[in-house]
C-alpha cells in the first residue's frame, strides 16, 4: 500500500479527492492511538499533536501531522486544486471586469441622466422664451392692428383735407444780353396753386362748355329736376374757389459750378478729401471737361460738394454726365454729378377765384337709385336748352360723405 504524506498548515484544509474518503476521516471504535478530534478540523489536530501520523483504515491513505506550514498533496489532487484555483482566478477576473463594466455603465447612466436633465432645462428655457415671444407677437399684432386703424383714420382725414398742388402756367426764356460773364442759363416758371373744392353730401358740380349757360342757370337760382318718380327742387350757386396763391420761380443754372453727391466717407481728414476732389476735377480737363478750380465746398456729413471752376462755361461739359469715376484710397467710386441750380421766388400773390363755367347744385334729395343713375338724370336735365341748359363737359355728384374735386379749366376761366 502506498503511503501519502500530508503536511497540514495551521488552517482548515479540505483535501480534494474521494468525497467519501475525505468526509469519513473520523476515528473508529478501538482506534486508541488516534487523537480525539474531528477530521474536518485538521488544523485543530495540528494544535493538539503536530507530530502524529494517521492511517485511515481501509482507505489506503496515511496522514502525518507535522509542524510545517505547507501541504503536500497527491499529484491528482494537486492538479484538481490548481484547476480549481484557475477557475477561482478566472471568476475573480470576470468579477472584476463585470464590476468595472458596472461602474462604467453606472457612470454612463449618471451622465445620461445629467444630459437628460440639462436637455429638459434647455427645453424649459426655450419654452419660456417661446412663450415670451408669442406674447410679444400677440402684443405686436394688437399694436399693428391699432396702427392700421389709426392709419385708416388719418387717411380718411387726409382725404378730407385739400391738397395743395402746383401747376406751372408758363415758361419765359431769358435772353443773353452779354452781361453774364459766367455763362449761366436762366429760366422763369409761372406757378399757381390748384385748390380743391370740398363737395359735400347731396351736392353736384357741373362744368359747361359755354360760360353763358353757367351764368344763366346761376341767375335762375331754383330748378325743378325729375329724379325717378319724384320732382326735386335744387338750388344753383356760383362755384367759388378758396383763397390760393401764384408766383414766379426764377431758376439759374450755373456755368461755373457743379454739384457732386454720393461722396464716400473715407478714413482721412476732411481737408484731404477736399484736396482730392479739387485735384480730381482739375485733371478731368484732359478727359471730358473740368479745368482749374476756383473753390471746393465739401460737406462731409451729407457727402456732397460744390465745385466752382475758374473758367466760365466749364461746368457745361458735365451736363448729361450723371456718374463720374473718383479714385481714392486704392479704390474707385462713382460720384453723382449734376448742374448747380439757384432758385429765387418772385411775384408771390394771393387770389380768390369764382368759376365762370362751373355751377354748384345743392339740395339734391336722397333716392333709391345709385350715384351713377342720379348723375345721369341730373346731366340730362341740365343739357336740355328748354331747361336753360347746354352742353356739359364734366359732372361730379356725391350722395354720401364728402370729397375734394379740382377742375383744371376753372383756373383758366376763373376771375380774380
Amino acid at each position: 500500500m502506498d503511503t501519502h504524506v500530508v503536511v497540514v498548515e495551521p488552517v482548515l484544509v479540505q483535501e480534494q479527492g474521494d468525497e467519501s474518503t475525505m468526509n469519513h476521516l473520523s476515528p473508529k471504535a478501538g482506534d486508541t492511538n488516534l487523537p480525539k478530534f474531528p477530521v474536518c478540523g485538521i488544523s485543530e489536530a495540528l494544535k493538539l499533536d503536530s507530530s502524529r501520523q494517521y492511517t485511515h483504515p481501509g482507505k489506503g491513505l496515511q496522514f502525518s501531522f507535522l509542524g510545517s506550514a505547507r501541504v503536500f498533496r497527491a499529484p491528482e489532487e494537486q492538479k484538481r486544486v490548481e484547476e480549481a484555483e484557475n477557475v477561482k482566478v478566472n471568476l475573480l477576473l470576470a468579477k472584476l471586469t463585470a464590476d468595472a463594466e458596472c461602474d462604467r455603465a453606472e457612470k454612463e447612466l449618471t451622465e445620461m441622466k445629467e444630459q437628460e436633465k440639462r436637455r429638459k432645462d434647455r427645453i424649459f428655457i426655450f419654452e419660456q422664451e417661446l412663450l415670451l415671444l408669442n406674447q410679444e407677437k400677440t402684443e405686436l399684432k394688437k399694436e399693428i392692428e391699432k396702427l392700421k386703424e389709426d392709419l385708416e383714420e388719418h387717411s380718411s382725414k387726409d382725404n378730407l383735407v385739400a391738397e395743395m398742388q402746383l401747376k406751372f402756367t408758363h415758361l419765359e426764356e431769358v435772353r443773353d444780353d452779354g452781361a453774364d460773364v459766367d455763362m449761366n442759363t436762366r429760366g422763369v416758371f409761372g406757378a399757381a396753386t390748384e385748390i380743391p373744392f370740398r363737395l359735400n353730401q347731396n351736392q353736384a358740380l357741373l362744368t359747361f362748355e359755354d360760360k353763358e349757360v353757367a351764368q344763366r342757370l346761376t341767375k335762375m337760382g331754383k330748378h325743378c329736376v325729375k329724379l325717378d318718380n319724384r320732382t326735386a327742387n335744387v338750388t344753383v350757386k356760383p362755384f367759388e374757389l378758396d383763397r390760393g396763391f401764384q408766383f414766379e420761380l426764377h431758376v439759374t443754372v450755373s456755368g461755373k459750378k457743379i454739384s457732386v453727391s454720393e461722396i464716400p466717407e473715407l478714413p482721412i481728414p476732411k481737408d484731404w478729401v477736399r484736396d482730392k476732389l479739387e485735384l480730381h476735377f482739375y485733371k478731368a480737363k484732359q478727359a471730358a471737361g473740368g479745368g482749374e478750380i476756383e473753390d471746393v465746398t465739401y460737406n462731409k456729413g451729407s457727402g456732397t460738394a460744390v465745385i466752382t471752376f475758374l473758367k466760365p462755361g466749364a461746368s457745361n461739359k458735365f451736363v448729361g454726365c450723371t456718374k463720374y469715376p473718383f479714385y481714392a484710397e486704392g479704390r474707385m467710386f462713382n460720384l453723382s454729378v449734376s448742374p448747380h441750380f439757384d432758385f429765387h421766388l418772385r411775384k408771390f400773390q394771393l387770389y380768390h377765384r369764382v368759376s365762370e363755367k362751373t355751377i354748384l347744385l345743392k339740395g339734391i334729395p336722397e333716392v333709391e337709385e345709385d350715384d351713377e343713375t342720379v348723375q345721369d338724370m341730373i346731366e340730362i336735365h341740365f343739357q336740355k336748352p328748354s331747361n336753360g341748359g347746354g352742353e356739359i363737359e364734366k359732372i361730379q355728384y356725391i350722395s354720401r360723405g364728402a370729397a375734394y374735386v379740382c377742375f383744371e379749366e376753372d383756373a383758366e376761366s376763373a376771375t380774380s
